[in-house]
Order: structure tokens, then sequence, then C-alpha cells
């Protein structure tokens, strides 16, 4: 839907592979020229189907009451 106002987040799924995200990285923007806030959440398994990880995303999507939340396609491959 793009842009439509903030406070904004945007997610980004980190692994070895693009099969696997090891970290999620949160980074949360209240408004306009605000820093940005990074909360990183890791995991054994793919933290995209881990329950805990993507209850707390809702939550804290929720919470903000984000007008704007942005996941970056598939997961960014680090060595």
């Amino acid at each position: 839907m793009g842009f439509q106002g903030y406070p904004k987040i945007s997610l980004t799924y980190y692994g070895k592979t693009t099969s696997h995200a090891d970290e999620v990285v949160v980074e949360f923007v209240l408004e306009d020229g605000a820093d940005i806030q990074v909360e990183r959440f890791t995991s054994k398994t793919d933290a995209r189907e881990d329950e805990v990880i993507q209850s707390a995303l809702v939550k804290m999507i929720e919470r903000s009451e984000a007008k704007t939340v942005v996941q970056a396609d598939g997961v960014v491959v680090v060595t």
C-alpha cells in the first residue's frame, strides 16, 4: 500500500541463506526526521515462522499504531 504516514515500522529478515532467517530487525520511526529505534530478534529456527517473534511483531505494530509497515522482500544474506 506504500507510505501511509508515521509512525513507520520496517521489518528486515537476515540469514546465512535465503531459505532461513536467523534474525529479524525492526526499525521504528515516530515521525519525519526522528531517530530510528532498532529492535532485533534472533531465532534458532526460522524467525519468519517463530510464533514468539511473530506475536511480538504484531504487538509492536498494534501498540505503536503504525500507519506504515514495510517488509523487505525475502531474506537478506549475511556471511
